[in-house]
């Protein structure tokens, strides 16, 4: 998953750079599938990965969260 995250990363990147500097007809098309690659296929996937093993709850502001800072504060 490391990988293939690595590898559309670097396709979409490469396809925005080309379509930057490339002069062509289809330049502004290689900017668009770059960025739509990016932002529908790799950050949806680069998220998941960070995201599998994760609990949910211990990110979440509940009173039992925010009881926890609060007696870390006081020490």
């Amino acid at each position: 998953m490391k990988y293939l995250i690595i590898f559309l990363s670097i396709t979409a990147i490469g396809s925005i750079l080309t379509g930057y500097f490339l002069e062509s007809v289809y330049s502004q098309k290689f900017i668009g599938f770059g960025v739509c690659g990016l932002f529908l296929i790799v950050f949806p996937l680069f998220s998941y990965y960070r995201w599998k093993d994760k609990n949910v709850k211990d990110y979440m502001l509940t009173k039992e969260n925010l009881d926890k800072m609060r007696e870390r504060e006081e020490k």
